[in-house]
């Protein structure tokens, strides 16, 4: 049960992570020592969920928490989203579970969307056009939309370039091009009472994620795998203004730690009266969460 009245903040952006060796030896450790590299990342092997929960405990913040499921693309052995969901049921004090399906599953991942909603409490589902390999708007992926739609759950899509395969060779054999944001100006038309979040400073495609989020009501955008001192000048003005009401808090944790992140983000010059909305306030009504001063139950 989330105490949201105790809570400072509310992390859209988390990564479900295997205990090092349980996976087969794929190249994902790889990819990950890469990023860890990258990103200055204060740990020696990712932390699993059991960890990622205590630390989220400690720092009196909820965290939106998902695997990736890239194993058609990468060759990377898929977390299966019951065993994330299963391991996130442990914490549902501090953990918000979302699922990831490649949409090359079309409608057989259009059935597991629904299952896991039912049967699993899935709140979300997390894309990774660069690391999955798809165009957002290529049209295999509406079957999996249309269910998601149906259970009036977010979509939350990678956008731009973060720390992904950077420095390695080939860029790990990932292409950045899947990932621009304006992609998802075509998903915002044909799903428009889909929340759609597009993830990270969509960098080099900042303005046309500012874009299509003020053009799309339904089209939010989550500030998570950059660390707040680099964020644009651009992105902080209208997050405080036009787009004050769909903008959410989000670290990438494991990469970047949440009190890292909220460290640098009190340095901004965000509006009072915007910050709360930013950390907490926004994703409880994504999220159809109740008022601050209550206590609800996630199903």
């Amino acid at each position: 049960m989330l105490d949201l009245s105790r809570l400072r903040a509310i992390d859209f952006h988390t990564h479900a992570e295997e205990p090092c060796g349980c996976h087969a030896d794929d190249g994902y450790d790889d990819l990950q020592a890469a990023m860890a590299r990258y990103f200055r990342a204060p740990w020696q092997h990712p932390p699993t969920i059991d960890e990622t929960a205590a630390h989220y405990r400690e720092q009196n913040i909820a965290a939106v928490i998902f695997p990736v499921d890239a194993e058609r693309e990468t060759g990377y052995r898929r977390y299966a989203n019951e065993e994330v969901a299963e391991a996130t049921s442990r914490h549902p004090d501090i953990l918000i579970p979302f699922a990831s399906i490649d949409p090359a599953r079309g409608r057989m991942g259009a059935r597991e969307a629904r299952r896991l909603v039912a049967d699993f409490g899935i709140r979300g589902f997390k894309f990774h056009p660069t690391m999955q390999g798809f165009y957002p708007n290529d049209r295999m992926c509406w079957p999996l939309y249309e269910a998601i739609a149906e259970a009036g759950v977010p979509a939350l899509f990678h956008t731009g370039q973060t720390g992904v395969g950077s420095g390695m060779r080939g860029g790990n054999g990932m292409r950045l091009k899947y990932s621009n944001p304006m992609h998802l100006d075509d998903v915002a038309v044909d799903f428009p009472d889909m929340p759609i979040v597009m993830a990270h400073p969509s960098f080099p495609w900042q303005e046309e994620s500012l874009a299509v989020a003020v053009h799309k009501p339904n089209v939010w955008i989550d500030l998570s795998g950059w660390r707040p001192r680099y964020f644009p000048p651009i992105l902080i003005q209208y997050a405080n203004t036009l787009l004050k009401d769909r903008v959410l808090f989000g670290s990438d944790w494991p990469m970047i730690t949440p009190e890292g992140w909220l460290e640098e983000f009190a340095g901004l010059p965000i509006r009072d009266a915007v910050r709360p909305k930013i950390l907490k306030e926004n994703a409880m009504r994504l999220l159809g969460l109740s008022s601050a001063n209550e206590r609800k139950e996630i199903p």
